[in-house]
């Protein structure tokens, strides 16, 4: 397994110990995918910073980003839009609350939509 690079040892500087070995954090750590009847996902219209365009916005998934990017795909080819998967949220382009809040009540995830 390859090791991390020089950047990612938080704090060391500089080792006088013959034997030392930095022990990496485990930050890439995949989080545990909670089945959809335990995820609680928020659906809302945002605005914000992006030059007065409407997108919707699903946040709250708890699981890895490959099961992210996957309902991400569905979410977007259900509403026949674009869209992008990044930092944890689900941005879909265009106002489509209503359909992507139908979409994930019917795949089984609590949906709580948020004006």
């Amino acid at each position: 397994m390859k090791q991390p690079g020089r950047r990612s040892r938080e704090g060391v500087v500089y080792s006088t110990a013959d034997n030392f070995e930095y022990e990496y954090s485990d930050t890439q750590a995949q989080a545990e995918l909670l089945p959809p009847q335990q995820q609680n996902l928020k659906v809302q219209l945002d605005r914000r910073q992006r030059a007065g365009k409407a997108v919707t916005l699903v946040t709250g998934f708890v699981g890895p980003d490959d099961a992210l990017r996957e309902l991400g795909r569905r979410v977007k080819a259900a509403c026949g839009v674009g869209g992008t998967v990044k930092d944890g949220e689900i941005l879909v382009q265009g106002d489509f609350r209503e359909r992507v809040a139908a979409l994930l009540l019917k795949d089984g995830y609590k949906v709580k939509r948020i004006n």
